[in-house]
């Protein structure tokens, strides 16, 4: 399916785009977002560098708008989405070999075929979390990487998308926010406690969570991956269990029991030392 142009397209959007690629004359589809194979001979699309799909800023209110508002902001990502594809694929002040390129990309037939061929939802890497018992930093994921009650183990790099656009004291247009520390953390992964899934003492006490968990933007760059989330949520049913039995507050269960329980079920939260 050729790229969309959306009801609402305005090629003045693209301006700063537009001089981006004047600056690079050799500029590609490529360099512009990130592609990566998939099966069925299909690709995943991802933002890439500092002008890509991203709505550098358009997410800042999100966490605190109300869900008609959060509607509006879902609504003009898509409309800035579709608008820059269709521009690198039609606009004629586009390098006519960045325009073929682009036009030769599109969506596929068969997918999300009740939402126009468009994803039907947005990605959400962050948003409110909660301040709990134990808040992960970068030092966790850097330095201090093991945990007396550790519920498993986080891997990614740390990652952000570019944050904000400005114009300078000289004019020139900045960005700022991005973070890509490609430290391989596979070698040497991170242990995640479970003081950062429960609240407080003395506040909630039943209550566990494995996605907004306590973590600075930084440690929730890398701790946000799903197979990390797949990890913490059987962790907190598992913790969720051991209240129940006990009759206890979240924060107050035996948590070398949890860890015992988790290791016997397959879970490996430790890479170097042997959890007992």
């Amino acid at each position: 399916m050729a790229w969309p142009k959306p009801l609402h397209y305005d090629a003045s959007h693209y301006e700063l785009l537009l001089e981006y690629i004047q600056a690079h004359p050799a500029m590609t589809f490529t360099r512009l977002v990130h592609l990566a194979p998939l099966p069925n001979g299909k690709w995943d699309l991802n933002a890439s560098g500092p002008f890509s799909i991203d709505l550098i800023g358009g997410n800042k209110k999100y966490p605190a708008e109300t869900y008609a508002e959060r509607d509006r902001a879902l609504a003009s990502h898509k409309e800035y989405e579709q608008g820059f594809l269709w521009f690198l694929a039609h606009d004629p002040r586009v390098p006519q070999p960045l325009r073929d390129e682009a036009g030769s990309w599109g969506m596929a037939k068969d997918e999300w075929q009740d939402s126009g061929h468009w994803p039907a939802q947005i990605y959400i890497r962050e948003s409110r979390r909660m301040i709990g018992a134990y808040v992960m930093t970068q030092k966790d994921i850097l330095e201090d990487k093991t945990k007396p009650d550790s519920i498993g183990l986080g891997s990614f790099v740390l990652d952000s998308h570019w944050v904000r656009r400005f114009e300078d004291q000289e004019g020139f247009a900045k960005v700022e926010g991005n973070l890509d520390e490609s430290i391989d953390l596979s070698k040497h992964p991170y242990e995640i406690p479970y003081r950062a899934i429960v609240p407080k003492p003395g506040e909630a006490e039943n209550l566990l969570v494995p996605v907004c968990l306590s973590a600075s933007h930084v440690a929730m760059c890398t701790i946000r991956m799903e197979p990390v989330y797949m990890i913490l949520g059987e962790a907190a049913g598992q913790a969720a269990l051991l209240a129940l039995q006990a009759k206890t507050p979240v924060q107050q269960i035996d948590t070398r029991a949890l860890m015992q329980a988790l290791t016997a079920h397959g879970g490996v939260l430790s890479a170097n030392r042997q959890i007992r």
